[in-house]
């Protein structure tokens, strides 16, 4: 019994001395395991080279349409129709390839024109009146000095002024003649002067085509025809 007493508490001794001595020993190492890093390889892939493609142009296969055709557009230059004028060539030379489009001005009628070279010599004499009639009067015998006259010098700037500008806009007016007529191999295919209004574009295209030697039309976009 003294044995078996002896033992057991030996054996508590040494657990209890274990226990002690696990407290202030360092915990082990802990080892972690790491995959081994993944390499990439870039595959290089070949660079396809594909030459540029640039758009062609569209032909039509009614090139030869305006070839020798001529169309003559006379207008009044001091009318501000060149614009118009401007507008309808290009219409015409994208519509009918080949086609030749010349511009001429329309002069007023020899009356009107005949007026516009008297209204220069007007303007100046009634300047030279305004400036000058104190003595041009009475050497003509006109006495008392007439009340227009008066009325012109007592404000002598703004009478010239007045003349200069309303001599302007009736040279202007007498000069033009409002013509735009549109001829095509030499016959009048449309005239402003009798329709007293423009052409639209396609009216007078449809026109330019009856004179033509092919009656087909080309738009100039697509390659379309147009009867």
């Amino acid at each position: 019994m003294n044995r078996a007493r002896t033992l057991l508490v030996g054996l508590q001794i040494f657990l209890f001395c274990s226990d002690i001595v696990s407290l202030f020993e360092p915990p082990p190492p802990i080892h972690t395991h790491q995959p081994p890093p993944l390499s990439f390889r870039s595959k290089s892939q070949p660079i396809l080279q594909q030459p540029l493609q640039f758009p062609t142009k569209k032909t039509s296969s009614v090139l030869g349409t305006g070839i020798g055709s001529i169309v003559n557009i006379n207008f009044c230059m001091s009318c501000s129709y060149r614009g118009t004028a401007v507008t309808m060539k290009n219409m015409l030379e994208a519509a009918f390839p080949g086609i030749s489009v010349d511009f001429a001005n329309y002069p007023a009628t020899f009356p009107k024109r005949l007026l516009s070279k008297v209204v220069p010599f007007l303007q100046v004499g009634l300047m030279g009146i305004i400036m000058a009639g104190e003595r041009i009067f009475p050497r003509l015998g006109i006495m008392p000095l007439p009340a227009w006259y008066l009325s012109l010098r007592s404000n002598r700037f703004g009478s010239i002024a007045s003349i200069w500008l309303l001599g302007n806009v009736l040279q202007g007016f007498l000069q033009s003649s409002g013509a735009f007529e549109v001829y095509c191999n030499g016959e009048l295919v449309f005239s402003k002067l009798m329709e007293r209004r423009f052409p639209s574009e396609i009216e007078l295209r449809d026109l330019v085509n009856k004179k033509l030697p092919n009656s087909r039309v080309v738009d100039g976009i697509g390659g379309s025809l147009w009867s």
